[in-house]
């Protein structure tokens, strides 16, 4: 058994419905229909696996989700066990198991692990919380969560703009560089991305520079949180609960996560008694296989 040694911190499920869900989709359910919070609700006590449509096969390339019942008075802890990713060698996720506080019920028979359903590695990212919380969530295209946003300027003629308008360095995950701003009040972000695009395209032609305003939505906080942590893991505050957001390297969800439902790329959720009495929810992604000529 792998062993889960890597503490992610802490969420909390105050409405009593843990949800672990598809990044790119949690503000897509109530498009769709009913709320998230109701859907999970109703789930959590007859199987859990919340997809479109309710009554079939889940589709592809559509939001799914995994509700739970769990302790509504106390913090969950959440665990992680890494295996290596066939891209790059980097660590990823190979099981997530959260602690959702309650214990392991009688009625569950001989202990073994009960299957809720499966899901997919969303290229998104996912995350895990309250379901009520998550009902405010805003993903990438929504609006900013705090009234904020970064402005960042990266390209050939960026150390150009730099020794004009100045700016933070900032290194990402993957060891890219970008000059800008963290925490600009929205209004203020969008006009000082124009004066740089302007006074660059005089100075360059508009070539080889590129000028983003990323809004304070939860999806890119998220990215944010987590982007200097191994497993790209980070927490944020939603609707005052904290909410854990999990990345994925893109070439790491390119060679084993790639079409992702439609390929058959879904891993299975269960729930399980642990050690103690008690009942973790957990979601097992197999380490990737080695090469035929390497085995």
């Amino acid at each position: 058994m792998i062993e889960i040694g890597v503490d992610l911190g802490v969420v909390t499920a105050p409405s009593g419905v843990l949800v672990l869900g598809m990044a790119g989709w949690i503000d897509h359910w109530s498009r769709a229909g009913a709320p998230l919070s109701e859907r999970a609700a109703a789930a959590a006590g007859s199987g859990g696996h919340l997809h479109e449509p309710a009554g079939g096969r889940p589709h592809e390339w559509m939001c799914e989700a995994v509700a739970v019942p769990a302790a509504a008075d106390r913090p969950l802890r959440v665990r992680a066990a890494a295996s290596p990713s066939p891209f790059d060698g980097g660590p990823t996720i190979a099981v997530l198991e959260t602690d959702l506080g309650l214990p392991w019920p009688s009625t569950a028979g001989d202990g073994r692990p009960v299957l809720l359903g499966d899901l997919p590695v969303d290229r998104c990212g996912m995350v895990l919380g309250d379901a009520s919380a998550l009902d405010s969530f805003t993903g990438e295209n929504g609006e900013s969560s705090d009234g904020l946003a970064d402005v960042a300027y990266w390209g050939k003629h960026a150390e150009t703009v730099y020794a004009k308008f100045g700016g933070d360095r900032v290194t990402g995950h993957g060891g890219d560089t970008t000059h800008g701003w963290p925490d600009v009040p929205v209004a203020k972000a969008e006009a000082l991305a124009e004066t740089i695009r302007s006074w660059a395209a005089q100075i360059t032609g508009g070539e080889g520079l590129t000028v983003a305003v990323a809004l304070h939505t939860h999806a890119y906080r998220l990215h944010h949180a987590g982007r200097a942590h191994p497993l790209l893991a980070g927490v944020v505050e939603v609707a005052g609960c904290p909410v854990l957001g999990l990345g994925w390297d893109s070439g790491d969800h390119s060679t084993r996560h790639r079409g992702e439902r439609r390929s058959g790329h879904v891993y299975p959720v269960t729930l399980e008694a642990s050690p103690g009495g008690g009942t973790v929810l957990r979601w097992t992604i197999p380490p990737a296989e080695p090469p035929e000529t390497d085995r």
